[in-house]
């Protein structure tokens, strides 16, 4: 929790807001619906980043891909009587899961988000992966569910990439002790990526849909990862 708190107050002292001089919730409410009508989440997503690429910071040599499951009121307890039709079902280990999923792309070195995609959370992490590559990645690192993903059509054009999958649970265990310690460097390697979802789910307490369809979350979605990357990336500026 003070971690929490640090991190809230860290980013109103970044952005100079005054707790006597924030506006009311009419207005905020107003100001998201503007960002949301323009699309201006992306936009000001893409901006952030063209600042920290001019402060040396969105480095583009390696790329970790991954998406983080985000829980949508599966109740049909509601004015329309039904679940959002843009969320879906999907099964993570034996526990099954009701909304979205975020995937992310992000630089290997400092674990700042380059490219977001959203979509049901059925949808398997591998078939949006190619929106999460940059095209400039030397080096490629994902779990398991990213198993056969140089195989796709999409990645078949590019050259002088190493892909780091890491391998099923089963197949692990039957790895002899080189090829272990392997599988160990590529799961430090990915460890990078739970920062940025840390940020988004934790700090900024996006664990759960706050809007109905995917196009309000995926904008609030990018607005978070704009802050989280400046968050991140502050203590680099500051150095």
């Amino acid at each position: 929790m003070e971690d929490a708190l640090y991190e809230i107050e860290s980013m109103r002292h970044f952005a100079g807001l005054k707790l006597d001089r924030l506006p009311d919730e009419t207005t905020i409410l107003k100001f998201r619906h503007f960002l949301e009508r323009h699309g201006l989440g992306k936009v000001l997503f893409k901006e952030v980043n063209k600042h920290l690429e001019k402060n040396g910071l969105m480095l583009r040599e390696g790329s970790i891909v991954d998406a983080s499951i985000i829980s949508a009121p599966s109740s049909t307890k509601n004015k329309s009587g039904q679940r959002d039709p843009e969320m879906h079902q999907t099964r993570k280990g034996n526990q099954w899961y009701f909304g979205m999923k975020m995937h992310i792309g992000v630089d290997d070195t400092l674990g700042l988000i380059h490219s977001i995609d959203t979509t049901a959370a059925n949808v398997h992490d591998i078939v949006p992966a190619g929106n999460l590559l940059h095209g400039d990645e030397q080096r490629v690192f994902g779990d398991a569910g990213y198993l056969g993903i140089q195989k796709r059509d999409e990645h078949k054009d590019r050259k002088n990439v190493s892909w780091f999958i890491a391998k099923r649970p089963g197949s692990r265990k039957k790895l002899d002790d080189r090829k272990l310690k392997a599988e160990k460097l590529k799961a430090s390697a990915r460890a990078k990526v739970e920062h940025p979802f840390r940020y988004i789910k934790q700090v900024f307490g996006y664990s759960k849909v706050r809007y109905r369809g995917l196009a309000k979350n995926s904008n609030r979605l990018h607005l978070l990862a704009a802050f989280s990357n400046l968050l991140m990336g502050e203590k680099y500026l500051l150095a």
